[in-house]
């Protein structure tokens, strides 16, 4: 029962996120509550995502080098900092097209590397495929996008950057309430 949770979960967040591209008119017909359907499908997926994960038997893969955990935690900073603001308000990365999907496929990738369940690369692998996917759906349906003109400042960059890092000591803490500590000792 947890695998099937844990794929509708992934399968769930898939549809939620390409409806609007690969059915627009369908998205289009259902207006404005379109958006709190879709929002509410999103948080369905991420519950039944975490439900299958933390119910599925352990079925080791491969045995991730204790060293890749400090890789995954410089790479988390990255993908927190492209979560942020940074893309449209900072300096460094100004511009980039995809800085959200982009820190999904970072997160997913520095979750790979530490996990070497068959649960973990079910979850992280299917959550990297969509954000691959979603890029290409997303290039094709919208061609003519253009870089904008007006670059952040390098302050915005170090605010949103200690940001990330805060976050990162958020997150490491409430994985610590779920049993797993991410911080090597």
């Amino acid at each position: 029962m947890s695998w099937l949770l844990l794929v509708l979960g992934i399968a769930l967040w898939w549809g939620a996120h390409l409806f609007k591209r690969l059915a627009p008119a369908q998205r289009a017909a259902l207006g404005d509550a379109g958006k709190g359907i879709l929002a509410v499908a999103l948080v369905v997926s991420i519950v039944l995502m975490v439900i299958g994960y933390r119910g599925v038997d352990f079925i080791p893969v491969w045995s991730p080098p204790s060293f890749l955990i400090h890789l995954n935690n410089l790479l988390m900073v990255i993908a927190l900092y492209l979560f942020s603001p940074a893309a449209k308000r900072g300096k460094l990365v100004y511009g980039m097209r995809h800085p959200m999907l982009t820190g999904v496929k970072i997160w997913a990738v520095s979750h790979l590397l530490v996990n070497g369940d068959l649960a973990a690369i079910v979850l992280f692998g299917g959550l990297l495929a969509w954000a691959v996917v979603e890029v290409i759906v997303i290039n094709k349906s919208e061609p003519g996008w253009q870089k904008p003109t007006e670059p952040g400042t390098i302050a915005k960059d170090a605010m949103f950057l200690v940001g990330s890092v805060l976050l990162l000591g958020v997150i490491g803490y409430v994985h610590s309430l779920l049993g797993v500590w991410p911080f090597p000792s």
